[in-house]
């Protein structure tokens, strides 16, 4: 692993709920801690995955390293640059630099424009080449990723789900991107599919030494395609460290249930206390001491400690060795 190219340092990111147009006159909108005192690095040609539930707040943390979404406080460095108060002129430059891998292409890819038109585009907003040197590039980055020549008069809605995944590579290396926030880059593909897919990142990474954010709830493929893991869980990291130690020995009760309903699903197994006991979390309920203490079966089987739902007492990320940290105060 090379330097360091990307730092978060604290990072919050808060939504405001407004209930009704009397609550907000009166003033009592309500705060929604989306990323919550976030904070990690990320090393040159490296890989960290970011897991959690749906609503946890992992693709929040993507967009708000990407300016996508300004944050609420805290910092991002990207290669030794404070760029969170940049104004929009001076991030531009840097733009090219940042991209992120959208995991709603349909969304994501103009309908109305053929895939030469989206990647021409691409290269044309942030480098001063036009006509034979275009199609040059254009030309190198379909080999890149491994897609027919033959589809650049396609329309988005023409491809198949694996090659709108590969114009969203390619659209995002067009620009010259070092750093790459992948946000659920395999969902909804056949597994034959999320293979060539992962096999074509983990090719471009060693080629082109990229470093990448990898965000998805497929604790499988995070596992083989990150060299760190970070759990998160209600805004929060509760875990991070490299990624066969958080799979083979997590150390959260929360990191724990994840890759033990994994190794059951795999195995076509079950067991009781795991995450089918849990229910629904209510995440209206106010936030006090450890977020997890509700679900916790270590919270019940030591019946319920007060130190883990006093406020003051909120577990906070400590170094249990060999670059492990985790945020418990009864870690396994």
């Amino acid at each position: 692993m090379g330097k360091t190219i990307l730092e978060v340092i604290n990072l919050k990111k808060h939504f405001v709920q407004r209930r009704s147009l009397f609550s907000t006159l009166r003033g009592q909108e309500k705060l929604i801690p989306a990323v919550d005192d976030v904070s990690f690095y990320l090393k040159e040609h490296e890989t960290l995955g970011l897991v959690g539930e749906s609503g946890s707040g992992k693709t929040t943390v993507g967009k708000t390293i990407l300016r996508l979404t300004p944050a609420t406080s805290g910092r991002i460095l990207f290669d030794g640059r404070d760029i969170t108060a940049l104004s929009a002129r001076e991030f531009r430059p840097l733009r090219k630099e940042m991209q992120m891998i959208f995991q709603d292409l349909d969304a994501a890819l103009n309908p109305k424009m053929r895939i030469r038109a989206i990647l021409k585009e691409a290269i044309s907003v942030h480098h001063n080449i036009t006509g034979a040197q275009v199609d040059r590039k254009i030309s190198r980055l379909l080999e890149q990723v491994n897609l027919k020549e033959g589809k650049l008069t396609n329309y988005p809605h023409e491809l198949s789900g694996g090659e709108k995944r590969r114009v969203g590579i390619a659209r995002a290396l067009a620009v010259g991107a070092r750093f790459l926030v992948a946000d659920e880059p395999t969902s909804a593909l056949d597994v034959s599919i999320q293979a060539q897919v992962i096999n074509l990142l983990k090719d471009l990474q060693k080629n082109l030494g990229l470093s990448y954010l990898f965000i998805s709830h497929d604790l499988r493929i995070v596992e083989l395609v990150s060299h760190k893991v970070a759990v998160m869980y209600v805004g929060k990291i509760v875990e991070i460290g490299l990624a066969n130690r958080i799979a083979q020995a997590p150390r959260h009760p929360y990191t724990h249930i994840l890759w033990s309903s994994l190794v059951e699903k795999a195995s076509g197994t079950s067991s009781e206390g795991k995450s089918a006991d849990w229910g629904v979390f209510d995440f209206d309920r106010p936030y006090s001491g450890c977020r997890f203490a509700p679900r916790c079966p270590v919270y019940q089987v030591r019946g319920r400690p007060e130190i883990c739902i006093n406020p003051s007492t909120e577990p906070q990320l400590h170094d249990i060795g060999e670059a492990h940290k985790v945020a418990c105060h009864f870690p396994l």
